[in-house]
């Protein structure tokens, strides 16, 4: 009874939290089914009186919904899965081989993880547009516009990342030694390895940085809005369609709210799927050598 009784503070601390942290979504979910009397009322109101289901279809009505999603699905799963790839890669060969400056090179790659992406947001632009032979431009990069307004370029700055690097690395250090001369003895080259026992094992801990990368690069705002600037609408992505619910000041809440419900669902799901992996993955990423 002693002990039962002291778990009860913890559990209680618990359940605040997660109440805490459940609160937002949940008035998400209730003002994406209240009218605009409700919304705009005196007083809170944590449930729609009838929930009005018309606000889901009058939000998808506007504008090409489909296309917006289908868009970020396809940019954020490729640009995820090559990320994946690259990550691990040069997470092996920091943990698995050596060459010279290996430890510069490393220092150098986790700097990355210090500075804030807004920094580099007007020279990663610039490097984009001015891409040799692409877009119009020529050898020296110049006439044309690069990669701007194009599926590539959205993905690009989310092909890499010094993040999925530490962590994969992390992962690989931990493999003993005789993994490797066992390989070798098979008659693997390095990559063939990399490929056939690495990768093979890597199920965690890319499962995890999969949830880390796809997230981040669904709820991206600012590069979508800086790439897609020629105002055709052809790559608009679920964040930026978000904005077509305001008009000269207003406000759409309710429709707002049911296009931001139904774009959470969607990393939601994901993160439902992998989550089995997901603490294993990073719990293996933090392992120190």
């Amino acid at each position: 009874m002693k002990k039962l009784l002291a778990r009860v503070p913890g559990t209680l601390l618990l359940l605040l939290l997660v109440a805490v942290m459940i609160f937002p979504y949940w008035m998400m979910v209730s003002v994406s089914l209240q009218t605009n009397a409700e919304i705009y009322a005196p007083t809170l109101k944590l449930f729609p009186s009838v929930p009005q289901w018309s606000n889901y279809a009058a939000a998808m009505q506007n504008g090409s919904w489909g296309r917006y999603i289908l868009n970020s699905l396809y940019t954020t799963t490729v640009a995820t899965g090559v990320s994946l790839f690259i990550n691990a890669l040069t997470g092996y060969v920091f943990a698995r081989m050596r060459f010279p400056f290996q430890r510069t090179l490393l220092v150098l790659v986790l700097v990355g993880m210090m500075i804030p992406t807004q920094v580099t947001l007007v020279p990663l632009f610039v490097l984009v547009r001015s891409l040799p032979l692409l877009g119009g431009n020529n050898l020296l990069g110049q006439g044309g516009t690069g990669l701007v307004d194009t599926y590539a370029g959205l993905m690009l700055p989310y092909l890499a990342g010094s993040f999925g690097v530490f962590m994969t690395r992390q992962f690989y250090v931990m493999f003993p030694r005789e993994l490797d001369e066992a390989a070798k003895l098979d008659g693997c080259s390095r990559f063939g390895a990399f490929v056939r026992v690495y990768l093979p094992l890597s199920g965690s801990i890319l499962a995890s940085l999969a949830v880390l990368k796809f997230i981040g690069a669904w709820n991206e705002y600012t590069w979508p809005l800086v790439m897609t600037n020629t105002g055709s609408g052809r790559i608009t992505t679920v964040q930026l369609a978000l904005t077509m619910f305001r008009n000269e000041g207003e406000i759409f809440w309710n429709l707002l709210m049911a296009a931001t419900v139904v774009s959470t669902s969607v990393v939601l799901a994901v993160f439902l799927t992998l989550q089995k992996h997901f603490v294993a993955g990073v719990l293996a990423g933090s392992i120190k050598e």
